[in-house]
């Protein structure tokens, strides 16, 4: 018989830990969040559920399974040949615990990975009593042997128990199966508190207990409160922000100090949204530098598992409770409408927070009809709601108004006419065809210009990237391109290339000086940077406008009154991955021949081009209606809203050159490695690849690093030899 300390919970590439060291670090964790989070836990319960949630563990399937044991004959893989649910063998340890306590013990335990019902794999509890009659035997073979291993466990952490046989774990396992099947509708806190223990445990292993004492701080946002900061050239940083009225409705231009007003408004640890990776990251590294926050400020990145077959089964990365200020797109958040895996913990983070939902402008349609549902779950949770844009259409800002509970519970802020004439700054120039960018290129650098080009695909990115790198005329010119497929390390290094060396705070002061840019709208949001002129694909208008937002953005008496050239090309007939409609609009709308866009006729046109609210339905995927969950609890909804309703970057691949170092990595260490893609994308090149079972389930491409360094990722081919 093997000692408890060759009894594991975790297997090598995931940190080859004991079920005894997982499961003292799942207590800790869970009387800590139990503590912490805005309800009323029963924390010696919570630490209860914790001791348990894993003890089916200890059963022979698992260890084998942790262990990658392969049997030394046909007949001794068959015998292990039968669906095993750890969670559900770790019901049999029930009977050890008072019996008032079952009900909440189920609750955390039995579906902490698993959907009771409909799972993906059909793994749940009530899917295997449906589809497997010889399912509780099988979460019970050998209970004789393994059950001492529970039981030293449940001594060590001073749970008494009477001595009970395998008649009492089956009828433990069959309480378990009997109130699943009666559960009504709603969702579980109890189910939400054990995974957000499990998930943060899981991430931090052994540094679980110094990363606790981070939770649950209020944010020290004195660096924006500060009186210096206060200038006539930010307007929004000289309006009070002390009204009494619980949301905030702002309306002003880039560079009118939104963020600064935003954070001052909030009162409690804070969300703040943003809709790209590369904003979101952006803003992770200025709130950071701003407050010198050295723990308590988390940025969050969008995962899904895509398992093999059709399966998809969506995971949102929320291991990181508690952070005074966690920062990510609304995406991450949609599982609270939507009913994905994870939404109950996600649930129990927001309630009482401050949610900061800034560009909220910039999404497709079915992304906004997601934020708008997202508002409703919110404002249940007590929520308080500060939404920032640089142009709303109004029949947007009227639906948003509403919904916070009109001008008695909404701060609306937006500047006067007179106000925004100082932030007019752009001579805008239509052009025919991307014929014209060469000689426009040409004359820009003989001027020592800061270019940046902006495509509105990664690929036509990439390819005119390469056309200019090949151009003899700007050989000299140093270049760079910046777009969603690169590693999350790399994207981290370009956009502080990006800011720092070709358009910022460089050894030069100003940057190099020519340069050119080549983007897609990844910088469309927050990047706080400052071009002499942008070349651009024509885009919908209320994205024009934020690109735009990255040409002459800097503010001084100096730079006030001054233009600087923004190059809009004709609408093709492929306007990927936008409407074609919205954007002829939206070139319609535009001056040209050098005129200057003015800042106080921007809502009109806006409001031309988005006359109507444009709501995709996706009532269709909801699970949460009227301020009730319409699924049973214990569920998750198992179709792929996020990808299936969503264009978001949501499968993964890494390098093949990263291949080894990713399956001993750390879960940190991944994301770095780690290059998001959208699935519909990838679903035409699965096939092909392999996919790793470890992490974010990544697909190995065989690209070279130092080609994907510079031009991102290329869906290549393996070599054949014939």
């Amino acid at each position: 018989m093997k000692s408890l300390h060759e009894i594991w919970a975790k297997g090598e590439n995931e940190g080859h830990l004991t079920l005894l060291e997982h499961t003292r670090q799942v207590v800790e964790a869970i009387e800590q969040l139990a503590s912490d989070y805005s309800w009323n836990f029963d924390i010696k319960l919570a630490r209860k559920g914790a001791i348990l949630h894993d003890l089916g563990k200890a059963h022979p399937h698992f260890q084998r399974k942790v262990n990658k044991i392969k049997g030394a004959s046909l007949a001794e893989n068959r015998k292990y040949d039968y669906i095993h649910r750890h969670e559900i063998s770790s019901m049999a340890f029930l009977p050890c615990f008072a019996r008032e306590d079952w009900a909440a013990l189920v609750e955390m335990v039995i579906a902490h990975h698993k959907s009771i019902k409909n799972d993906p794999r059909n793994r749940g509890i009530l899917d295997l009593n449906d589809n497997d009659p010889t399912w509780l035997e099988n979460h019970l073979i050998g209970f004789d042997e393994w059950v001492h291993y529970g039981l030293q466990i449940l001594k060590i952490f001073k749970i008494s128990s009477e001595p009970f046989g395998v008649e009492n774990a089956q009828e433990a396992l069959n309480y378990a199966m009997e109130y699943c099947l009666h559960c009504k509708r709603g969702w579980s806190t109890w189910r939400g508190l054990l995974k957000s223990a499990d998930h943060f445990a899981s991430a931090f292993m052994f540094q679980t207990s110094k990363e606790l004492e981070h939770l649950f701080k209020t944010p020290e946002l004195d660096f924006y409160k500060n009186p210096q900061r206060e200038s006539d050239l930010f307007p929004l940083s000289i309006v009070k922000t002390n009204d009494t009225r619980r949301h905030t409705l702002v309306v002003a231009p880039t560079g009118a100090g939104k963020t600064d007003f935003l954070l001052k408004r909030c009162k409690g640890r804070i969300f703040y949204t943003l809709p790209f990776q590369a904003s979101i990251n952006a803003m992770y590294h200025r709130i950071k530098d701003d407050t010198k926050m050295k723990k308590g400020i988390r940025l969050l990145h969008a995962t899904s598992k895509i398992v093999e077959g059709d399966n998809l089964d969506e995971q949102v990365l929320q291991t990181m409770p508690g952070s005074a200020i966690k920062i990510l797109t609304p995406h991450q958040l949609a599982a609270i409408i939507f009913g994905t895996p994870g939404f109950e913990t996600i649930m129990l983070d927001l309630k009482g927070c401050d949610i900061v939902l800034d560009e909220i402008h910039t999404y497709s349609d079915e992304a906004r009809a997601m934020v708008l549902e997202i508002v409703n779950v919110l404002l249940t949770l007590d929520c308080r709601i500060h939404i920032g844009t640089a142009t709303m259409p109004s029949v947007l800002y009227r639906e948003l108004l509403k919904k916070l509970g009109g001008t008695s519970e909404v701060y609306e802020v937006k500047l006067p006419g007179e106000e925004l004439d100082k932030f007019d700054r752009h001579a805008v120039f239509k052009i025919e065809s991307e014929q014209e960018i060469n000689s426009i290129l040409s004359e820009a650098f003989k001027k020592h210009e800061q270019v940046l080009v902006i495509c509105n695909t990664v690929r036509e990115a990439q390819e005119t990237f390469e056309r200019f790198d090949k151009e003899e005329n700007f050989e000299s010119i140093p270049k760079m391109l910046i777009h969603s497929r690169f590693k999350r390390g790399r994207r981290v290094e370009l956009e502080r290339d990006l800011k720092d060396i070709f358009n910022g705070n460089g050894k030069t002061k100003k940057g190099l000086r020519p340069c050119l840019v080549v983007s897609t709208q990844v910088v469309e949001v927050s990047l706080d940077i400052s071009f002499d002129r942008m070349i651009t694909q024509c885009a919908p208008l209320d994205s024009l406008i934020q690109r735009f937002g990255r040409v002459n953005r800097r503010r001084s008496s100096e730079t006030l009154n001054r233009y600087k050239p923004v190059h809009v090309i004709k609408p093709s007939k492929n306007t990927l991955p936008y409407k074609a409609e919205i954007v002829q609009a939206s070139y319609d709308q535009l001056p040209g021949h050098g005129e200057v866009l003015k800042e106080r006729a921007l809502q009109d046109k806006i409001d031309s081009v988005f006359s109507t609210l444009d709501i995709k339905q996706i009532d269709i995927h909801l699970k949460f209606r009227n301020g009730e969950i319409q699924m049973k609890k214990l569920t998750n909804n198992k179709k792929a809203v996020l990808i299936e309703a969503l264009e978001i970057e949501s499968a993964t691949c890494i390098l093949e050159e990263d291949r080894e170092n990713y399956l001993h990595a750390n879960w940190s260490e991944r994301l770095d490695m780690e290059i998001p893609v959208n699935y519909k994308t990838m679903s035409r090149h699965r096939e092909k690849y392999e996919q790793l079972l470890v992490g974010a389930y990544p697909f190995v491409v065989p690209q070279k690093n130092e080609d994907h360094r510079k031009i991102g990722l290329q869906l290549l081919d393996h070599e054949t030899f014939i």
